[in-house]
């Protein structure tokens, strides 16, 4: 197939493109700059310039694919994200999805593909849920559950077929958020945020490492089933198991727990939120549908990838009592 996708040179991206091309498939990565170029080139793709908020620009670049994928996000990796930066998200988001609506129709692609996220629809009582829960946005998610709407309503007009694969909360060694938490972790600076009062309620979270998102994306790039997906590992986890796990993991002090609340002001409400209340759901439709199943079952192989690979590429140096974080 030729596959164009959105996002090319992002985490989940990166992984698309060399995942495809790996399958035999022609990949266009769109690109704005040379450093892109570059990127997308070295996984294996074709780089084309484009903006996915220029809908003319993706014209010429998306000429002749038949697969388009809508994997690029603007999400934040500041400590405090501020409402600006959210604002940029949204619009690539859901001015994304309304370009590479128009523009799979104007090239004759077949079958569209749209990245969201399986907590847009988790239940105010924290209890689990799957693909067929009524959607319970928030600001922070109202624009996934946005383009997925109108990536939906185009299919219908336009006759191509629709994907949509709502993937668990990312975690990587290139990704900035789990380098983040790397980093944080071992200097101590990584806290657990717990629900309540006290801090002492844990939220359950379902995950998924970013090569098995990607696998999830290139086998339904290969498929024909339309519908709605929630993509994650095989195990729901709470946030102090994971941390507590990672911490082990890279010999760091256990990390501290604190309410919420008090790290409101810190990191902002919309990361508060997100850690502390449960969104517990299952990969089973998915797995039914495309007989997929993760590399990464649960967090704890998936974490001890994520460690290894830092050993490996230098950025966890051993200082003979433990680690120390070399990423320059």
């Amino acid at each position: 197939m030729n596959v164009f996708v959105a996002g090319a040179t992002g985490v989940l991206g990166r992984r698309l493109v060399e995942q495809l091309t790996g399958r035999n498939h022609s990949v266009v990565g769109l690109t704005r700059d040379a450093r892109g170029d570059e990127v997308v080139d070295e996984c294996g793709g074709e780089p084309r310039r484009g903006d996915v908020l220029d809908r003319e620009s993706l014209i010429d670049t998306a000429a002749d694919c038949d697969v388009l994928i809508h994997a690029a996000t603007a999400i934040p990796t500041g400590t405090k994200p501020t409402d600006e930066e959210w604002v940029l998200n949204d619009r690539v988001r859901v001015e994304g999805a309304r370009n590479l609506v128009s523009v799979a129709n104007q090239v004759g692609a077949d079958r569209l593909l749209q990245q969201s996220i399986t907590w847009l629809a988790r239940r105010p009582d924290g209890s689990p849920y799957d693909e067929n829960a009524p959607p319970n946005p928030n600001r922070v998610t109202r624009s996934a559950l946005d383009a997925e709407r109108v990536v939906r309503k185009g299919g219908k007009k336009h006759g191509f077929e629709v994907g949509i694969l709502r993937c668990g909360w990312f975690y990587a060694p290139e990704s900035t958020h789990t380098r983040q938490m790397g980093s944080g972790l071992l200097d101590g600076k990584y806290p657990i945020l717990g629900g309540g009062l006290l801090g002492r309620r844990d939220a359950m979270l379902s995950i998924v490492h970013v090569e098995d998102a990607a696998r999830a994306f290139t086998t339904a790039s290969e498929s024909n089933p339309t519908g709605i997906w929630h993509v994650t590992d095989d195990r729901p986890v709470t946030l102090s198991t994971f941390l507590r796990s990672f911490a082990d993991r890279l010999d760091a002090p256990e990390p501290r727990r604190i309410p919420g609340w008090l790290a409101r002001p810190i990191v902002g409400k919309s990361s508060v939120r997100l850690l502390t209340n449960s969104a517990p759901t299952s990969n089973e439709r998915f797995r039914e549908t495309f007989d997929w199943e993760p590399r990464f079952p649960t967090y704890r192989e998936g974490l001890e990838a994520v460690v290894e690979t830092w050993r490996d590429e230098g950025i966890l140096s051993d200082v003979g009592d433990g680690y120390e974080w070399r990423d320059d």
